[in-house]
């Protein structure tokens, strides 16, 4: 059987979010409350040039990361664990959403009981992300089975603040069930408990 070699840039981007999003205070990595840490840490922690970094920087395709003189950080998907990033500093770097929504957010299937119950929290994150389009490429997972819709009216109206990372990502601290206002199957599963789903969900 043929094995597929690795893209060293997949490689590269994929540790590089693993270090910036949860793992840099395991790896005695000084990140501040906002999540920036120094490139001279990164490219030691991971062992990489600084031509590296710059070109994983410069051509991921969904902007995953900042980089600000001799600082990184990854634009969002911060873990809970991750260090010392604290809520209020990265909520303060990152903009208002100004648009009108709706927003969408892409899961499971099975995870549509739990939301029913408890809204869209962020679990182990310290936001939930939210997509501004269907068809975006950043702010939801890939391969999922549903979209769920969520109304920014709602969401401002239960006093949750609706801010955008500088790479499109939407992010609010979680979701509560009365801003949900619509579902949409996007494989065969979700196509097929479409009805069901929004049920659940009382829509």
């Amino acid at each position: 059987m043929r094995v597929m070699a690795r893209d060293p840039m997949i490689e590269n981007s994929k540790k590089m979010s693993w270090l910036l999003r949860h793992g840099a205070s395991s790896q005695g990595i000084t990140m501040d409350e906002a999540g920036w840490v120094a490139i001279d840490d990164v490219l030691r922690a991971l062992r990489l040039s600084r031509g590296e970094l710059d070109a994983v920087v410069r051509d991921n395709a969904k902007s995953r990361f900042e980089v600000d003189g001799p600082r990184i950080r990854a634009s969002q998907g911060h873990s809970t664990a991750a260090g010392a990033v604290s809520l209020a500093a990265l909520e303060a770097s990152w903009l208002r959403f100004a648009g009108p929504g709706p927003l969408w957010h892409g899961t499971s299937a099975a995870a549509v009981a739990g939301i029913a119950r408890e809204g869209i929290q962020p679990i182990a994150r310290t936001h939930v992300h939210l997509a501004a389009a269907t068809d975006s490429q950043v702010g939801k997972r890939a391969n999922v089975a549903v979209l769920i819709e969520v109304s920014v009216p709602r969401l401002h109206a239960a006093g949750i603040a609706v801010l955008q990372s500088p790479n499109g990502v939407i992010l609010v601290r979680s979701v509560p069930v009365s801003c949900i206002v619509g579902l949409v199957g996007v494989t065969r599963e979700g196509r097929a408990r479409e009805a069901e789903l929004r049920a659940l969900l009382g829509i």
